[in-house]
């Protein structure tokens, strides 16, 4: 652009030098001229009669000159305007994009910087029933201190994110400081959006986000510790389930159940958790059930063209994979995996040999819905301790939550009313366990 202009104004340059240069070279001034009586014998002015017929005079053209070129002038003055007004509009739009943008991009990066966070879910009219509305900004050296200089002995978790380190601050509080691993391209999104889902939402079965902090690169979230870990350490980890009994695991489900149902029915739009794995279920000294790790979720009706594919394989509905077609249905298909893996004690999915795999669905939906294989294939820890009633109906569950057609998968609050009987009343359900037999 500035070379265009540079351009137009060297041309309009040259063209006054050139009307300059076309003026007659001499100045006739009057006081250079001397007007000199005639004599009487001074030859008589000829007329315009003494010319023969035919003759030509010679007459100044000084004046026609300089019409030609104040027309010219003229003419290419409008020409160079007109050229140059949808330049000119074209750049001011440009710059105030270019503006627009800049002012965006300085809001976003304030609001890592400890200002108000504008959520994506705001920006929609999203609500959420919950009476949190905010989470503090937690100083950086105060949490260095606090993981001994995020020193390897204070790691309780590492993930594809980066590492969980277990911290006590000065009042003796105990807290979960994530620190999110730099290298991926959208670590700075999937943060924002974890800090704006979570600091407006509160649910018992969805975990508690007490504060973040930006120092330079270093971007951490700090969370309620929740002292059991996550459901995958304790299914596939050193106690190997032996902690996790039936009654347990059937609350943990119903646990679970009840945190997508709040964020499926109760959010406004709905929220898609995407990443629903028994790593990202965490329990606490009670075994409660939390939900965790948001950075992934999107709201419901969300377009297909801004959301990148994305979950983790073994939990990721067929519909999704294949099509791109996300919806609450989705949750719904990794939660019957979770189901699965509380009843059976077997990772989602399975290494055969070096180079092939097999799904806990495509090993098990045979046994499941076989009702003589059922007991003999469920985990060995919880195996002959429950009814086996129970037993077929959460397996009937587990089966309608993994079927590979959306529709045929029940909502969440189904699952949820399905799940209420079979817990101890104790535990949050509506089941009462008596020392010689289950009453429901």
């Amino acid at each position: 652009m500035k070379i265009l202009v540079c351009f137009l104004f060297n041309l309009i340059l040259n063209l006054q030098i050139t009307t300059i240069d076309a003026r007659p070279s001499k100045l006739i001034l009057l006081s250079d001229i001397h007007i000199h009586e005639l004599s009487p014998a001074s030859a008589p002015i000829s007329s315009m009669a003494d010319f023969p017929p035919g003759a030509h005079m010679d007459i100044p053209t000084h004046q026609n000159s300089n019409k030609k070129l104040v027309i010219g002038l003229v003419a290419g003055s409008c020409l160079i305007g007109v050229i140059l007004l949808p330049l000119t509009c074209l750049w001011i739009c440009r710059r105030k994009k270019l503006y627009k943008s800049t002012k965006i991009n300085t809001r976003r990066l304030d609001s890592l910087k400890g200002l108000p966070l504008s959520s994506f879910i705001g920006r929609t009219n999203t609500t959420f029933n919950g009476d949190k509305t905010s989470v503090t900004v937690m100083d950086y050296k105060l949490l260095q201190s606090a993981t001994n200089n995020f020193h390897e002995s204070e790691i309780i978790g590492q993930g594809g994110f980066g590492c969980v380190y277990k911290a006590q601050l000065n009042d003796n509080l105990l807290v979960a400081v994530k620190k999110l691993d730099n290298k991926s391209q959208n670590s700075v999104k999937e943060f924002q959006t974890e800090v704006d889902i979570l600091s407006r939402i509160q649910h018992p079965n969805i975990i508690t986000l007490s504060g973040y902090c930006i120092h330079e690169e270093t971007k951490l979230l700090v969370y309620e510790l929740m002292q059991n870990g996550s459901l995958e350490s304790q299914l596939h980890g050193p106690s190997c389930g032996s902690n996790l009994t039936w009654h347990c695991r059937m609350k943990i489900a119903l646990d679970i159940a009840r945190g997508l149902e709040y964020l499926h029915e109760r959010c406004k739009p709905s929220v898609i958790h995407r990443d629903l794995k028994s790593s990202n279920i965490l329990l606490d000294s009670s075994f409660n059930a939390k939900l965790s790790d948001f950075g992934l979720a999107v709201m419901e009706g969300a377009s297909s063209k801004n959301i990148k594919l994305s979950g983790t394989l073994g939990y990721v509905a067929p519909e999704y994979l294949l099509d791109g077609k996300l919806t609450d249905k989705s949750d719904v298909y990794a939660y019957g995996v979770v189901l699965f893996e509380l009843l059976l004690g077997r990772r989602h999915v399975e290494k055969l040999t070096s180079s092939k795999c097999e799904s806990i669905i495509n090993w098990a939906m045979p046994q499941l819905m076989d009702r003589s294989k059922l007991p003999s294939v469920i985990d060995p820890v919880i195996r002959d301790t429950m009814d086996l009633k129970h037993l077929y109906q959460v397996a009937a569950v587990a089966v309608l939550c993994v079927q590979s057609e959306p529709s045929y998968r029940p909502l969440i609050t189904d699952v949820l009313h399905s799940l209420v009987p079979l817990v101890p009343v104790e535990l949050g359900g509506t089941l009462r366990v008596t020392e010689n037999r289950v009453v429901v």
